[in-house]
């Protein structure tokens, strides 16, 4: 429990501190955010805002993590190692981006086939390794079992290992594309992907810790403990990245002094999706990060309507854009949505512990 304060202390002060330092390099090298043309004309104001903002976020979640371990006398586990090189691999193809739209003066970085092929070999080769490194006990970070609340009985190994082996990394695959995009399209207005992002991680926290006591293995394990195999350290990582966005959101929060960019989404997207395998909690993540899946099905639904009928469902997708044509203020969009994001935290979280519950 010490280790978990102590990371997520460790990383907001030092995302608090480190973000103005990026934000007067990035003025000074005139590194600035991109707007489109054509979304709405608030937006316009915001060209220019240094942008990467993302660095810190992941620099300061690190540092805390191991740090954290080490004052603690632990070795970072590998299912957290795993999490942060997903984590850090989609953050530099991220950066990648984010350097391409800013040295180009545009909205659009890296191709779409090069995005796409950085993030495929990040992904395949974080689901290669979630099946491998089994403890003690044979347990290994990711499982071939679908999970929500604890694996389910659908196991994507049914038939044979290396058919569960393909399947389980066409799955990872696509979690981690389907969270890094949802990050990234919730990134559209001041603190809204960020905040959200601190409930996220932040229920993660005290699921790592539940998971801790009542894993698997020890002696005062219930019939329905959790086979996970390192829960302690995945809410020390949990605590780290809460703590890094909440320092960030300081300067992120309207009017934003600096953008995470596609640094920090993608980078928090790879998170979110790694912490859902290795903690056995697949389509939980779903409903704790309901408001991440509502902006998501609003752009899928928009371009499925304009195919279907020519006629769009939104004036403008994202969802959050809608709610800025028709009137709302930034700022109360984003306090709204981030009500949304705790309400949907919340029934995850008692969906979490329900089923403990019903089985007493």
């Amino acid at each position: 429990m010490r280790a978990v304060v102590a990371a997520g202390a460790i990383s907001l002060v030092l995302s608090l501190l480190g973000t103005p330092l990026l934000i007067r390099y990035l003025t000074r090298r005139q590194y600035g955010q991109y707007i489109r043309q054509d979304g709405p004309a608030s937006h316009h104001i915001k060209r220019g805002t240094p942008t990467m903002g993302g660095i810190v976020i992941i620099f300061a979640a690190v540092v805390a993590w191991l740090v954290a371990n080490f004052a603690t006398g632990t070795l970072p586990n590998i299912s957290s190692v795993l999490v942060v090189f997903l984590m850090v691999g989609l953050g530099a193809v991220g950066f990648l981006d984010d350097g391409i739209k800013i040295t180009r003066e545009r909205s659009l970085g890296l191709r779409a086939r090069w995005k796409f092929l950085g993030q495929g070999i990040v992904s395949v080769t974080f689901g290669i390794l979630a099946l491998q490194f089994a403890d003690s006990t044979g347990l290994t970070p990711g499982s071939t079992s679908v999970s929500f609340l604890r694996d389910t009985a659908i196991d994507l190994a049914y038939w044979g290992p290396a058919v569960g082996l393909i399947l389980f990394i066409v799955w990872s695959n696509f979690l981690i594309t389907a969270w890094s995009n949802a990050v990234n399209l919730t990134d559209g207005l001041d603190g809204l992907a960020t905040g959200t992002a601190i409930v996220f991680f932040g229920a993660y926290v005290l699921i790592g810790i539940w998971q801790v006591n009542q894993q698997c293995g020890f002696s005062n394990a219930s019939a329905l403990c959790y086979e996970v195999r390192d829960p302690g350290d995945l809410a020390i990582l949990a605590a780290a990245i809460a703590g890094a966005c909440f320092g960030f959101l300081w300067w992120n929060a309207s009017p934003a002094k600096i953008f995470m960019g596609d640094t920090g989404s993608l980078a928090l997207g790879g998170a979110i999706a790694g912490l859902t395998i290795v903690s056995r909690t697949e389509l939980l993540g779903v409903f704790i990060g309901g408001l991440f899946v509502i902006i998501v099905m609003s752009s899928v639904l928009q371009i499925a309507s304009f195919k279907l009928t020519g006629k769009r469902i939104f004036k403008m997708a994202p969802l959050h854009h809608h709610f800025e044509l028709i009137g709302w203020g930034e700022v109360t969009i984003v306090i709204r949505f981030w009500i949304i994001a705790g309400l949907s935290a919340g029934i995850g979280m008692g969906l979490f512990y329900a089923e403990w519950v019903s089985s007493l």
